[in-house]
């Protein structure tokens, strides 16, 4: 776990006081993919523990909730003109056509991970797997319109 906070801290100070016209579009393709790497590293341990696959650990279960919350916050900077081709990038022309759409998809994901962070801190187990399948279902929502597989 605190390899995957630490891989969000470097990315958040590696683009401190910049902005995404200083940076190159292959290094904001790169920020945007490894923060979603860690949203998809914590998300996958989580469900693994909402099917049964590895034991139920309610602190760890809540550390990795909120490190997906704080992540979530992070790809959209990734997401600007110039980013759209290059860089084995899986995301479809579709983002910045409808990039409304994409930001209020991201912004719903952004939603209810912070809901899950909240209640994995003091809800039931049948709460908590409640809550994993609205924020896994806010990730495919935009998975399934702007992700290329």
């Amino acid at each position: 776990m605190r390899i995957a906070t630490s891989v969000v801290a470097a990315l958040v100070v590696g683009l401190a006081g910049t902005t995404a016209a200083q940076v190159k579009p292959e290094k904001l393709i790169e920020y945007r993919q490894d923060a979603m790497g860690v949203i998809g590293f914590n998300f996958s341990q989580m469900g693994a523990q909402v099917k049964g696959d590895i034991p139920y650990n309610k602190d760890v279960f809540a550390q990795r909730a909120a490190t997906v919350e704080f992540a979530s916050k992070l790809p959209m900077e990734g997401f600007v003109p110039g980013t759209e081709k290059g860089h084995d990038t899986k995301a479809k022309a579709e983002v910045w056509a409808k990039i409304d759409d994409f930001k209020a998809k991201m912004e719903k994901m952004q939603t209810e991970a912070a809901k899950l962070a909240a209640i994995a801190k003091t809800g039931t187990q049948d709460e908590i797997k409640k809550q994993f399948g609205a924020t896994a279902g806010a990730c495919k929502a935009c998975h399934d319109d702007y992700r290329a597989k």
